[in-house]
């Protein structure tokens, strides 16, 4: 490190020790070094807005303390100034949250210049200035943190500078990229219904998801998702059952593939037809092989096998399916997934006959003696 300058732990990996939780992130904070002390010092440049520096062994990042001015619309809309007179203090009151504004020293001693540790305490939510609602990124962190942690609450100070964030149109900035990587975070939260209700609640789903509001179709689904997350589905199963039969498209683009598959998957019924093939004495229908194999076909599970156990689960979260009735057709849709068809196709082939419908020929006479 260069000469003369103080190091600080800082931000979310301190929060994280004081609660208890497991942290691999480790924040680093340089206070009373220049850009060009740290480059001197070895260390690499790496930050486009701000000085942030990797170390020359460790290659963890270390940033020099900054203050920040508001100088334009949205999250980018900022002028930072780093220098060696930038104090802790002066960097930590830019931050957003008072839990995330805490520091360790290098002799482990803690600085808490707005109070974070008795906010952590208390399990609040409370912003470190009214700077707060100047940057909407802001709102989605909040909406994460309450996905996170269920037993914590928003200053009733900060859910006002919230609503007022919305109200002045901060909101509209969030560009989708953005608002997606804060969404996983949050489906991936211990009650992610949180976060949509809070989102809801100060007005600005519609500006972060560009869907008009609707809070009974975001209460039945928040149900379903924290049922999911309570059974482990993926922030991916999740997202595509929060934009299912969404309407704008406005997140379309960056959802990840599997997200956007799954929410076609439900979109296009999958998850109704386990529900039916989970009904009691569902095997005695007269159609129930062909339902059985228009389930596999619908999810192409013939060709990606590993949306079995999620699609089963997802019909937990959605229809309250019955446990053994689901464990038993997941048994029957294994055998037939399993059940090979090569030498059928190829005898089609050699045939000239459609080859699609030997395959489903086969399989239909597979489930009535094997499965049905």
């Amino acid at each position: 490190m260069p000469s003369r300058c103080a190091l600080f732990c800082v931000g979310g990996a301190v929060r994280d020790v004081l609660l208890g939780e497991a942290t691999s992130d480790r924040d680093y904070l340089v206070v009373g070094a220049s850009p060009q002390a740290m480059t001197s010092a070895g260390f690499r440049p790496v930050g486009k807005d701000f000085p942030v520096f990797l170390h020359p062994q460790t290659h963890a990042e270390f940033a020099l303390a900054r203050t920040e001015r508001k100088s334009g619309v949205g999250y980018h809309g900022f002028t930072f100034h780093a220098g060696p007179e930038v104090t802790l203090e002066e960097d930590l009151s830019r931050r957003d949250l008072t839990i995330n504004a805490m520091a360790v020293d290098e002799q482990g001693v803690l600085h808490d210049p707005t109070g974070g540790l008795n906010d952590l305490r208390a399990h609040a939510l409370r912003h470190v200035s009214p700077a707060f609602r100047e940057d909407p990124v802001r709102l989605l962190r909040l909406a994460r943190f309450l996905a996170r942690w269920p037993d914590f609450d928003i200053h009733p100070q900060t859910r006002d500078l919230c609503n007022e964030m919305v109200h002045l149109g901060e909101a509209d900035a969030l560009v989708a990229e953005r608002v997606w990587q804060e969404l996983v975070r949050g489906l991936s939260g211990r009650q992610p219904s949180r976060m949509l209700n809070f989102l809801d609640s100060v007005g600005a789903w519609e500006a972060v998801t560009g869907e008009p509001p609707s809070p009974s179709t975001l209460e039945r689904v928040g149900i379903a998702i924290d049922r999911g997350r309570a059974l482990n589905l993926s922030a991916e199963v999740l997202a595509g059952l929060l934009f299912a039969k969404a309407q704008s498209g406005a997140l379309e683009h960056v959802l990840p593939r599997p997200a956007q598959d799954w929410r076609a998957l439900i979109e296009g019924g999958c998850v109704e037809r386990v529900g039916r093939l989970c009904e009691p004495q569902a095997k005695k229908r007269a159609g129930w092989p062909e339902e059985l194999l228009e389930l596999a076909h619908s999810a192409d599970l013939f060709r990606r096998s590993e949306r079995l156990s999620s699609l089963l689960t997802l019909s937990a979260a959605l229809l309250d399916t019955d446990a053994s009735a689901r464990e038993a057709l997941g048994q029957d849709l294994t055998e037939l997934l399993a059940f090979g068809v090569g030498e059928v196709a190829k005898g089609a082939a050699r045939a000239k006959a459609p080859v699609a419908e030997a395959v489903s020929e086969a399989r239909l006479a597979f489930i009535r003696s094997r499965i049905g």
